[in-house]
């Protein structure tokens, strides 16, 4: 279809047949991240320009999921898994795992494709700076980004975020 070809990238500039079309004839892959490790990486990236991760965190529940920034707003409002049916899942953590599944599913070679992943080096250092974090938080922000994140902790496994609780 020739409109598919143009620079328009987001699909509410196509009617729904096009973008039933569109979405039938390509892989979708989605990338996720626990929302609380979205948050330190921003935080420690300098977008959180507060000095402490606990004003940061609460600029961010004062912003709101309307006025959020994309670095932590919630992905289920970015990428509206309960419309766009999804070939695969990424988990951030496990790359080398599901990307190899998913380059093997598409019968490309996997070794000599994916670079090398240090997963079990990331998720140690997340699952600590998390606890580092987290404790910075009163008992209110805590329940507070719980429920800021409430839909993409019930849309995806996080079962280790310290938001699930």
């Amino acid at each position: 279809y020739h409109r598919w070809r143009t620079k328009e990238t987001h699909l509410s500039k196509f009617n729904q047949t096009e973008i039933e079309a569109m979405l039938g004839s390509y892989t979708k892959v989605l990338f996720v991240r626990d929302p609380f490790q979205r948050l330190i990486a921003t935080f420690l990236q300098g977008m959180g320009m507060n000095p402490s991760f606990s004003s940061f965190v609460q600029d961010v529940l004062d912003s709101g999921t309307h006025n959020a920034s994309a670095a932590w707003k919630p992905l289920v409002s970015l990428c509206r898994p309960c419309l766009v049916q999804y070939d695969y899942v990424v988990m951030f953590g496990f790359h080398r795992q599901e990307l190899g599944h998913l380059l093997r599913r598409t019968g490309l070679p996997v070794e000599s494709i994916l670079p090398e992943f240090t997963d079990t080096q990331v998720q140690w250092t997340y699952r600590w700076l998390s606890e580092q974090m987290f404790s910075e938080l009163s008992v209110q922000q805590q329940k507070q980004l719980s429920h800021f994140y409430r839909w993409d902790l019930a849309a995806f496994s996080f079962s280790s975020s310290f938001l699930s609780d």
